[in-house]
């Protein structure tokens, strides 16, 4: 077996155009993984340089491989098993910023640099006060943006052609938006100058961004049979799913599908002036099926969502909860929702990731608020119904969490809800216990009691999973 690097290897010197923050597993399959096909076709020429976000990062062992590595994928597309294994040749560098400061200083005020991306965790995109952005780097993600950009319009005397397209990956609503705001108000709270802030606004362009794409990461459990096929010994190969999905959005989406024309090359990316409908869309059908799923599968003995999708009754569960309450209540051309949600749906089916139910069921409190209260909300307000589907989904949650349930299972969610909810919970008062916890505003940022029929309804089928089993339950709320 061959050893990874430049001299087993042909590996071409780019131009680099993207500085990307964050050298994790979901970048390098998604985004790194789509410049490299850019390449390849043509419609890029452009070298990736990484930059670790925090002090202990991969950008090491990266370099060990000069940067090269392999994305694995496995999936379904039109119902049949499809393979696709790509060496990813795009990123020409992988530094740590807090140990090679002029070395990240060269890269960012290069001529050549056009673009950054990053994914900094849900976590990274957060307004630190009284932060020193003068430090050598400073230490949250939109202090380093401010720092870099200003030290970019210095260098570059303010030249309109020396701004950047920020693209975010962080899975928080308005990425992009919100890490501008950070950039500004960091920016006026350590006086950087009109001039400065002028130019951020008119000659950078920040973009709120959409990614779909389940990334497993590194396969430790068949990994000699992979380096095997590969013929190399790579350390640092992504197993991803054939699926992807990138929509980039903000005012200034067309000027970003110019200097970035990834659909150019075949990709699945769309370019739009607000992914806010799109993203509503995606969160209810596939993140919302996905945390309706968990705490009826686990309780039910599933370990991944294909066992899960292997159970007909949970099958049909989610199949119905989003034919019958999701789609109705998303505006949009009924056909065209529906291949949308199919599309989505197979991907559960795909028999080649293990995408584990508890791994999914982190934070599953606030997941469930932001990805199926919707759902439940809109069908009482505008269609006057209750969507029994998506309670029966809290009522399964809440009895999981309760640690009433017949599984032994220890969630993996803020310490002080779990313990509000176990104190709280009685089985002789379930209406009782569960109108505490749904109006707890410590849990959730609304009072969960003004859609009328929750509390009832989710007591009742709490009650029925906890006296029936959950099995049971559900297959009576199936009839």
């Amino acid at each position: 077996m061959k050893e990874l690097n430049s001299n087993t290897v042909e590996k071409p010197e780019l131009p680099v155009k993207i500085l990307q923050f964050g050298e994790g597993n979901f970048l390098r399959a998604f985004v790194d993984w789509m410049v490299d096909i850019a390449n390849e076709a043509g419609v890029l020429h452009h070298g990736v340089a990484i930059v670790q976000p925090i002090e202990n990062g991969m950008a090491e062992q990266l370099n060990r491989q000069d940067d090269l590595y392999h994305v694995y994928l496995e999936g379904i597309r039109e119902k049949k098993p499809i393979k696709e294994i790509r060496l990813i040749k795009c990123v020409q560098d992988a530094l740590n910023p807090y140990t090679e400061y002029q070395k990240y200083e060269r890269y960012f005020l290069s001529p050549e640099l056009e673009i950054t991306v990053s994914n900094t965790t849900e976590a990274g995109i957060r307004y630190e006060e009284g932060e020193d952005i003068f430090a050598r780097p400073p230490k949250s993600y939109p202090g380093k943006m401010t720092a870099l950009l200003y030290n970019r319009f210095k260098h570059f005397n303010g030249a309109p052609d020396k701004g950047l397209t920020v693209i975010c990956c962080e899975l928080i609503e308005n990425n992009g938006s919100t890490l501008h705001e950070y950039v500004l108000r960091h920016a006026e709270a350590n006086k950087l100058g009109s001039d400065f802030i002028h130019w951020v606004n008119h000659h950078c362009r920040f973009c709120d961004t959409l990614v779909d794409r389940i990334v497993t990461g590194f396969p430790r459990e068949n990994i000699d049979e992979i380096k095997a096929g590969l013929g190399y010994d790579d350390n640092m190969v992504i197993k991803a799913e054939y699926y992807h999905l990138w929509a980039i959005g903000g005012k200034d989406y067309k000027k970003v599908q110019e200097v970035f024309p990834l659909d150019k090359a075949g990709l699945h990316v769309l370019y739009m002036p607000s992914i806010k409908s799109f993203r509503d869309k995606k969160v209810r059908i596939l993140n919302g099926s996905h945390t309706a799923m968990v705490p009826v599968g686990l309780q039910m003995g599933c370990e991944t969502v294909m066992d899960a999708f292997n159970t007909p009754m949970i099958e049909q569960y989610i199949n119905t909860m989003v034919e019958k309450e999701v789609l109705p209540m998303i505006d949009e051309d009924k056909a065209e929702l529906e291949a949308f949600a199919a599309g989505i749906l197979e991907r559960f089916y795909n028999p080649f990731l293990r995408h584990l139910l508890a791994t999914i069921s982190l934070n599953s409190l606030s997941k469930w608020e932001a990805r199926n209260f919707p759902t439940v909300l809109d069908n009482f307000k505008k269609a006057g119904k209750t969507a029994e589907y998506s309670l029966f989904s809290l009522a399964a949650l809440l009895v999981l969490y309760s640690g009433k349930s017949e599984v032994d299972f220890t969630p993996n969610d803020t310490p002080e809800h779990v313990a509000f909810i176990r104190s709280t919970w009685d089985n002789n008062r379930i209406e009782e216990s569960v109108r505490k916890i749904a109006e707890n505003r410590a849990i959730w940022t609304v009072d969960l009691t003004e859609v009328k029929p929750l509390t009832g309804t989710v007591a009742k089928y709490a009650g029925d999973i906890l006296e029936m089993g959950i099995s049971a339950a559900l297959s009576d709320l199936l009839k």
